[in-house]
């Protein structure tokens, strides 16, 4: 059990965060056991391709057989939205002590071939690896994995608006809760330890290549846990709902999508996961359904909801008597797959 003290039961100190260097090293687990996560499988294959010319060998040691990572390659971020040039920068400065440690918590019963040699030498080489994979699997599908972390961080922001911060512990995962001021992490192993956040804080960082809550290995890292985001289903599919062909007909069919989508609130970056289309094009359309009056919205922390106001729901309604074989036109295509951007 891991054990974080709020300073003070101070419940400011609990922040979110978005790292793409932790999401490009927990994935590394995909590569050693696909098996463990069946819902990456289209990333996988769509990226089996140019995974042959990556370094695997060196790619595969960053984790062992209970998936572990060394803490330095999965730091906590300090921004809520990281920068991969930024987080490749703090890498490359890590000390060759902590390399050093780091990778033998990890692999206690002796280094790989591939990671033995100067500790300075074993880090560049690392960086050229990890560099190398983002380039090839990850750059390339990297703005629609942010947006659904993103839609991840807004869901569990208001989660804390109507339920607390208790039951958005309790929500990130079934092993973890916050009670009396403390954070609890329930592993799978006996390794524990308890940790102040004074001066220093905890940061909630959500990933789609963790099955379970995770945390760092050692309790002088900075406090900060890896969840699984929620939507990850979602991840590699569009929406494939057809819109009515009497409301498309009026309105077109991204805004008759939208209609149809907006039947309980939500926000542009969770539309835009599900209708895999960027956040501004989501924007542009909400705009204009909310300035003809079919959308209401209200803010929630730093994140807008969008919901079908009463003139909305009439139009809906209004257009709802078309067909079962209108509403599943074949000449309106419907697409499944990877997006690619």
């Amino acid at each position: 059990m891991i054990e974080y003290a709020l300073a003070d039961n101070d419940l400011g100190e609990v922040r979110f965060a978005i790292s793409p260097l932790n999401e490009l090293v927990l994935s590394l687990r995909t590569l050693r056991d696909p098996g463990r996560f069946p819902l990456q499988l289209p990333w996988l294959r769509a990226t089996e391709p140019v995974r042959a010319d990556l370094r695997s060998e060196l790619l595969r040691a960053l984790t062992n057989e209970a998936l572990w990572t060394p803490d330095f390659l999965t730091p906590r971020p300090y921004t809520p939205l990281g920068r991969i040039e930024d987080e490749f920068a703090v890498l490359a400065e890590t000390s060759a002590d902590v390399v050093r440690a780091d990778l033998a918590e990890v692999h206690p019963a002796g280094l790989p071939a591939v990671l033995r040699g100067r500790a300075d030498r074993v880090l560049a080489r690392v960086l050229v690896a990890l560099r190398e994979y983002w380039d090839a699997c990850f750059e390339p599908y990297w703005q629609r994995m942010r947006t659904v972390l993103e839609a991840d961080v807004v869901h569990r922001g208001r989660v804390v608006a109507q339920s607390g911060l208790a039951a958005m512990f309790a929500d990130i995962d079934p092993h973890v809760r916050l009670e009396g001021g403390v954070v609890y992490v329930r592993l799978r192993s006996s390794y524990s330890y308890r940790a102040s956040t004074a001066g220093r804080g905890l940061t909630l960082v959500p990933s789609l290549f963790s099955r379970r809550a995770s945390v760092p290995i050692s309790p002088d890292e900075p406090p900060h846990i890896m969840y699984p985001a929620r939507g990850l289903a979602t991840l590699w599919e569009t929406d494939t709902t057809v819109p009515l062909n009497a409301l498309a007909g009026l309105i077109g069919q991204a805004r008759a999508r939208l209609m149809a989508l907006l039947e309980a609130p939500s926000s542009s970056t969770e539309l835009a996961v599900r209708l895999d289309v960027t956040p501004t094009a989501v924007n542009q359309h909400l705009r204009a359904l909310r300035a003809g009056g079919l959308l209401s919205s209200a803010r929630h922390g730093r994140s807008v909801l969008y919901h079908r106001s009463d003139l909305g729901d009439r139009l809906v309604r209004s257009t709802s008597g078309t067909t079962e074989n209108d509403a599943r036109d074949p000449s309106v295509p419907v697409t499944v797959g990877v997006a690619k951007r």
